[in-house]
């Protein structure tokens, strides 16, 4: 069992930087791989970024790339976002989720969200 408790968001001027951590419960949180997605207002929850287990191999939504950072600690059984230049578009709660294979769609765990909001 592992419980998903992400933090960090807040609200933020454009240009902005914010650091998101997801904390996981539970011994085995090396075992899995973990995503950030975010949901906007209205909008269906969208993938963000990903990590593998070991946190060598990582990817980006396209609209993120270049600006947003997904890293992890294992040893502290955690993940983070550094997500930097925020725009309004970035206004979301977001979400981390954990699985244990890497090529399937549905997630063994979800975090409750946490929200970002960036003004202008």
């Amino acid at each position: 069992q592992v419980q998903l408790a992400e933090s960090g968001g807040g609200l933020v001027q454009v240009g902005g930087s914010l650091r998101l951590s997801c904390a996981a419960s539970g011994r085995t949180f090396s075992e899995y791989f973990i995503d950030w997605f975010r949901q906007a207002p209205g909008k269906e929850r969208v993938f963000v970024a990903s990590i593998d287990l070991s946190g060598d191999n990582t990817y980006y939504a396209d609209s993120v790339k270049g600006r947003f950072t997904i890293s992890r600690d294992n040893a502290k059984n955690t993940v983070y976002l550094q997500m930097n230049t925020l725009n309004p578009e970035d206004t979301a709660v977001y979400y981390c989720a954990a699985k244990r294979k890497a090529f399937v769609k549905a997630y063994d765990y979800w975090g409750q969200g946490t929200q970002v909001t960036v003004s202008s």
